[in-house]
């Protein structure tokens, strides 16, 4: 397994990082636990959870059950709590599952990495994120009717500068080592770094969007301000919500999937979708590889990734996408995918 540096932390984490936003509805909590297993033995250090999880559904009477399942594996695991490179989040304004959809403050963040802590059973969080701006931002399909022109810019600046000081105080107390942001924009994320810079405060480490053959934000603005300001990218659906396996073409929707249970994917369900999967499915089909280990190893040339996180349902599924490190992408293969993109670019 390949180890990429967390931006400039100096912490190593692995090219893959284990997602578990199912843990608690598609995923047990005895599965959850062998998933870990199977994912450190198989050489990923990376978890990836939130205080909102799971999902699929989300609702009041789940949220946080997610930490509390890594937590119970980690309170059953004490010597191997150095092992591994632990992420979850603080929710957004408007999610009102949790403070009344209250925005991130200086409040919040210590009533919320209380809890975070008390649910993961564990005295210190290695990445702490910012779930989305509190003014929101394009991410989830909002791209098209995207409108920052109510934006108020020193009140979102006022706000940033007073959430790196409170992380300051959670980091200077050992309740939190470094730093991330999710679903941010190129602007916003040049903020928090600017901040930071001036006033000594925790910089930024990674950047938590989604990003994968079929959604490329990414690719052009958030690029040059990652390589160059070494914010590194953890992508999120880098499977496009499992599309990019094939199992849902042709009218297919294998019971117990995510789209049995999100008839639209959250948005990536379009007219045009498909025909880019299939193109997709044919380039790997062309040169003989998995599509699964297709779009995960091409995720990993990106020159920003830090690491791409990966949901399974099931022992099978993560025992089969741990085949990845092992696949190297031919030149020609590369030459055919960037063929495909420009065939069908942002195709939800």
């Amino acid at each position: 397994m390949n180890m990429n540096e967390m931006g400039r932390t100096g912490v190593m984490v692995s090219e893959l990082c284990l997602g578990t936003m199912t843990f608690g509805t598609q995923t047990s909590e005895i599965d959850g636990h062998r998933q870990i297993d199977t994912a450190l033995d198989g050489g990923i250090n990376f978890i990836d959870t939130a205080e909102m999880y799971p999902v699929n559904p989300i609702s009041q009477e789940t949220v946080g059950r997610t930490e509390e399942i890594v937590g119970n594996w980690i309170a059953a695991h004490r010597s191997r709590r150095a092992e591994i490179v632990l992420a979850t989040k603080h929710a957004g304004e408007g999610f009102a599952f949790a403070r009344d959809g209250a925005p991130i403050s200086k409040a919040t963040i210590t009533q919320t990495i209380e809890g975070n802590l008390r649910r993961l059973q564990t005295d210190y969080i290695d990445l702490y994120q910012f779930h989305w701006p509190n003014r929101g931002s394009y991410f989830f399909r909002k791209n098209w009717s995207y409108d920052p022109s109510s934006q108020n810019r020193a009140e979102i600046v006022d706000n940033m500068l007073e959430c790196l000081e409170a992380l300051q105080d959670h980091v200077t107390a050992g309740n939190i080592r470094h730093f991330g942001l999710s679903n941010e924009t190129a602007w916003g994320t040049a903020q928090w770094l600017r901040l930071s810079e001036q006033h000594g405060l925790p910089r930024v480490a990674t950047l938590q969007n989604e990003y994968s053959l079929l959604c490329r934000f990414f690719d052009t603005d958030l690029a040059e301000l990652a390589v160059n300001e070494d914010v590194g990218l953890i992508a999120f659906s880098p499977l496009a919500a499992g599309l990019l396996t094939g199992k849902y073409q042709g009218g297919s929707i294998p019971g117990g999937s995510r789209r049995s249970i999100v008839g639209d994917l959250g948005g990536r369900v379009t007219d045009r979708v498909f025909d880019a999967v299939d193109a997709y499915l044919g380039v790997a089909q062309k040169h003989g590889v998995d599509p699964i280990h297709m779009a995960l190893a091409w995720a990993r040339t990106r020159p920003f990734m830090c690491s791409a996180i990966f949901g399974a349902t099931n022992q099978e599924q993560l025992k089969h996408i741990l085949k990845t490190p092992s696949v190297v992408l031919t030149q020609d293969c590369m030459d055919d995918i960037a063929v495909a993109h420009k065939a069908h670019p942002m195709p939800y």
